[in-house]
């Protein structure tokens, strides 16, 4: 399917490895011009480089987006290269393992800026060329926004501000003929899940048992696949799918997770 994507400028941020990837992939193989949005400007342009041998294009902007500055820096970087933006999708983020009885309020706050704020900023920094464009948001969430996790209260508190945000702006940029979405991801195969499984003593044993209450197929979503609809609700083949929060996860969230094993 021909998802109407050619030379569209959409920002992408933590583009560079896991989600991001996936998505900056999927969206120069639309004929898109991902934004690889990122702190290692190594990583980008690695990326960007492995897109342009497939035929692809894309671009790099390196910011550290938990600062607030770099996240205008970077819009304004983009807008100079290309002088719009048709598409935001905020994606980075890190679930730090801030819980509530081992916690701080430095940590906390630390982890809604690494999660949170900077979806704010970019989308209100790129706002004014996502109007020119009548473009899209779409915001990556997570399971623990609705299902808990234990001892990532920053995390899952910046998750569920992901939905509300992607309810609000919705809302607010209707005026505007601005699409707002979210992706909700479960368990994702990615470089920094993989990180986090190898911490674990029994990581083998643990991974299995995961994967085995995911309900269908009993395997782990792919990044390709959240990529895909991702790239679906970005172009105007959605054109009437806005404020909604779509579980890409297997059934993982919603489905009784019984039935994996029946």
């Amino acid at each position: 399917m021909d998802l109407g994507l050619k030379d569209k400028v959409i920002v992408v941020s933590g583009g560079a490895k896991g989600i991001g990837e996936g998505v900056c992939r999927v969206l120069a193989q639309e004929g898109a011009i991902p934004v690889i949005l990122g702190r290692n400007q190594a990583d980008n342009q690695l990326l960007a480089d492995d897109i342009a041998k497939a035929g692809g294009q894309a671009f790099c902007v390196q910011a550290e987006l938990s600062n607030p500055v770099a996240c205008e820096d970077a819009i304004k970087a983009v807008v100079k290269a290309f002088g719009r933006i048709d598409g935001l999708v905020n994606n980075a983020g890190l679930n730090d393992g801030v819980g509530l009885e081992n916690g701080c309020y430095e940590g906390f706050v630390k982890s809604l800026h690494h999660s949170l704020v900077h979806y704010y900023l970019l989308a209100h920094y790129a706002l004014p060329y996502l109007k020119a464009s009548k473009g899209s948001i779409v915001n990556i969430g997570s399971k623990t926004a609705e299902t808990g996790q234990g001892n990532t209260s920053g995390y899952a508190a910046a998750n569920g501000g992901r939905n509300a945000l992607t309810r609000e702006w919705a809302v607010e940029l209707l005026k505007y003929g601005i699409r707002v979405n979210a992706v909700i991801v479960a368990e994702c195969w990615t470089p920094q899940y993989a990180k986090w499984i190898e911490t674990l003593a029994n990581a083998k044993e643990k991974l299995a048992e995961i994967t085995a209450n995911i309900p269908l197929e009993n395997r782990m979503t792919t990044t390709l696949e959240i990529a895909n609809t991702v790239a679906f609700l970005m172009s105007d083949k959605s054109s009437h799918t806005t404020g909604q929060l779509i579980h890409v996860d297997g059934g993982y969230v919603h489905l009784d997770r019984a039935l994996a094993n029946a």
